[in-house]
């Protein structure tokens, strides 16, 4: 049985990698959100609670027995960051999966949308602060940075970190895939930072 912490479970990430996740009989959820509606059956291998991320003490309560971190959370993305790997530390929870952003290292090249890039967009400034304290931490990690979520076709490629994006547009359902893999296997998925767009 895989332990999995999502921090961010109800943004539209989150909501879809618990979809696939619960498609695997072998995982046992535990979802954090700072708000939670729940309007569908429960199923036993979720465990929802009500947190902030940004706070240590609730992360701590989390935290014990956890296999997996996975990070889908918007907002104070930094601050979230370095809390996660204090809590992971203290806990003695190694793997750790953060959903960036394209465009923090400049990888958008001028033929898909540079205007895309950190350079031409202070609003990515928290994506990248988050990815170079996770790069940081000593935690066996995956950072996937995505194009701009849709629901379009679920066709994608995956760049590593200094190699430039080949679209701009990629589906929540291939994030979510991108996401599941990379829990099943962190020998291939472990220390990475990766790209995820749908070819253009």
């Amino acid at each position: 049985m895989t332990k999995i912490l999502i921090i961010g479970a109800t943004g539209s990430i989150g909501t879809e990698t618990i979809k696939q996740l619960l498609t695997k009989s072998d995982v046992e959820l535990t979802l954090l959100a700072r708000h939670i509606q729940i309007t569908t059956p429960v199923d036993q291998r979720l465990n929802w609670v009500q947190g902030d991320a940004t706070q240590l003490t609730d992360l701590m309560a989390v935290m014990a027995q956890q296999d997996v971190v996975v990070v889908a959370a918007s907002g104070q993305l930094p601050r979230i960051a370095e809390t996660v790997v204090t809590a992971m530390n203290q806990a003695q929870v190694s793997r750790l999966i953060l959903i960036s952003s394209m465009g923090i290292y400049n990888e958008i090249p001028v033929k898909i949308g540079r205007e895309g890039n950190l350079q031409f967009n202070p609003a990515l400034k928290p994506y990248r602060q988050a990815a170079d304290i996770v790069e940081q931490s000593g935690l066996n990690y995956t950072i996937i940075r995505p194009g701009w979520f849709d629901q379009g076709n679920h066709d994608y490629e995956v760049t590593v970190k200094g190699t430039p994006f080949g679209g701009y547009d990629v589906s929540r359902w291939a994030i979510a895939d991108l996401v599941c893999r990379s829990i099943a296997d962190d020998s291939q998925f472990g220390h990475q930072n990766l790209g995820i767009n749908r070819p253009i």
